[in-house]
């Protein structure tokens, strides 16, 4: 065996090392040292058989129920490990060793790498969490809102603005209100080079400031645990659809009650401070509020964010979608609005609500956009293939 070969064998010795965590069941006979302890000493001390202090539960990993401990552990994996790595560490700690609670002290907040999952984390916290740790959390909480607002603002409001620009041109122009340059563009393929000429087989017009209508969207937005996630997404995607001049935005959250956040729309940090992560769910109570607040139903998009489990009565809910359905809206089913996929979720709701020409299906924070695009022009949705 060459040198080359025996410095890429034993890195391979150290890598499953590391995967395996020791123990003289790993079959690697490699020894670490240095950094490689230490990476692994934070590993082992989640995932593995650790030298740090027990949480006083049986099971094999232990960072110990003090802050200064798991302050400290933070601190290690955020030196030896890529961001991305950190925030699921960071999750696996909190679901794994039940230390949600120890996100209450201050120095705790401060150690932690702000995410999506941590924001639900401490939203479900809610009430719980005292005066002192408050504030430290809305920082926290911030800093995360703002990073998803200059990820996906900027596409969303030309998503949206473009969709209401071509929604309100007028299919079937008079003479005077023909956009002729879209006109010609839209109708090339009818060229007769015999007549060297364009032969207009559809017109579109301008769409006159006396005739636009002003677009209704209604967010509403299951705020069960499971759906922590999607509830920081939709509070960004409402706070950026209500800055949209020619939208009329409200966000509805519901449990078993309804609450109705449309005026905090402005910030949302306090949108997501008025939710409270947890408890049961009706669906067809926060559609019956949806539906009794909406006055022109042809230009109103409603979206329903939840996993469809119904707490409530389901012949009403579906029979809401469909009343909704028969009087011009646009209804969109999202199981979900996060990077995570479709959660669990309730398939027979699903099913029924395909039948009634609402697909549901889980939506990604890129795709939403387009989605809510595709709503505005009253176009098919851009069903993801896996939905």
């Amino acid at each position: 065996m060459t040198e080359q070969e025996q410095e890429q064998e034993q890195e391979r010795l150290r890598r499953w090392r590391l995967v395996l965590g020791g123990g003289p069941a790993d079959g690697t006979g490699c020894a670490l040292s240095g950094r490689d302890a230490a990476m692994d000493g934070a590993l082992a001390a989640l995932y593995g058989t650790g030298d740090g202090p027990r949480t006083g539960r049986d099971r094999s990993a232990g960072l110990g129920a003090s802050a200064p401990s798991v302050a400290r552990w933070l601190g290690d994996i955020r030196t030896y490990f890529p961001s991305s790595v950190v925030q699921v560490m960071q999750r696996d700690a909190i679901d794994r060793l039940g230390l949600a609670t120890l996100l209450l002290e201050p120095e705790m907040l401060d150690a932690v790498e702000a995410d999506v999952h941590l924001v639900g984390t401490l939203l479900s916290l809610g009430e719980a969490m005292p005066e002192t740790a408050r504030e430290t959390a809305r920082a926290v909480v911030r800093k995360v809102v703002e990073d998803l607002e200059r990820r996906l603002a900027g596409r969303t409001r030309a998503a949206v603005a473009g969709a209401l620009d071509r929604s309100a041109r007028i299919s079937r122009p008079r003479h005077r209100d023909i956009d002729w340059n879209r006109t010609v563009a839209a109708n090339l393929r009818h060229y007769l080079p015999e007549h060297r000429t364009v032969v207009p087989e559809r017109l579109i017009g301008y769409g006159r400031a006396s005739r636009s209508v002003r677009k209704e969207v209604v967010l509403c937005v299951d705020q069960s645990g499971s759906m922590a996630a999607s509830v920081v997404y939709a509070s960004v995607f409402g706070a950026v659809l209500a800055s949209v001049r020619s939208l009329s935005t409200r966000l509805v959250v519901f449990d078993t009650a309804v609450v109705d956040l449309t005026d905090r729309l402005d910030d949302p940090v306090d949108v997501l401070f008025g939710t409270r992560l947890g408890g049961g769910t009706d669906i067809n109570r926060a559609l019956a509020y949806c539906q009794s607040r909406i006055t022109r139903p042809a230009e109103t998009v409603v979206v329903l964010i939840s996993d469809l489990y119904e707490g409530g009565i389901r012949n009403e809910m579906l029979k809401r979608v469909a009343a909704m359905k028969a009087s011009g809206v646009q209804f969109v089913a999202l199981l979900a609005l996060s990077d995570e996929g479709a959660p669990a979720y309730d398939r027979e709701h699903a099913a029924a609500l395909a039948a009634l020409g609402a697909p549901a299906f889980a939506c990604t924070p890129d795709l939403f956009p387009d989605v809510m695009a595709a709503a505005i022009e009253k176009r098919p949705l851009p069903v993801p293939d896996a939905a």
